[in-house]
């Protein structure tokens, strides 16, 4: 992942760290999760208020709320394709949701993560980033 400044890594970590249990440590995993596989130009930032990914152009976020987390794969696309990988879960247009203690498995955001950075290049490569 790109070395993000100081300030907006500093942000993320006190998004995260001041939630709390379990959305703390559900949300710890994911932000993993994510890291360990967006590309290295990645940036790691706070947009709309939530932990967001950029990735040529806007990749994905995360967020807690008072009864629930959050999945964001900016866009509806992604959860239209893993539609059946998302059973169990509330979804809606753009929004992936899970009790605070139960985050999605590793490999489902593993694979929604890269279904995102494969939509964002084809995008970048056809010049139509936002």
């Amino acid at each position: 992942m790109k070395k993000a400044a100081p300030r907006d890594l500093l942000i993320v970590d006190e998004y995260i760290h001041n939630l709390p249990e379990p959305a703390l440590r559900s949300l710890r995993k994911i932000r993993t999760i994510i890291r360990s596989v967006v590309p290295p130009e990645t940036t790691e930032t706070i947009s709309y208020g939530i932990p967001t990914y950029k990735y040529k152009g806007a990749l994905f976020g995360f967020a807690a709320f008072s009864k629930h987390c959050s999945l964001f794969p900016m866009g509806s696309s992604v959860i239209t394709a893993f539609k059946d990988d998302l059973k169990g879960f509330e979804t809606s247009r753009g929004t992936i949701r899970f009790p605070m203690d139960k985050p999605p498995p590793a490999a489902l955001v593993k694979k929604l993560v890269g279904a995102r950075i494969a939509q964002n290049e084809l995008k970048h490569k056809r010049g139509k980033v936002r």
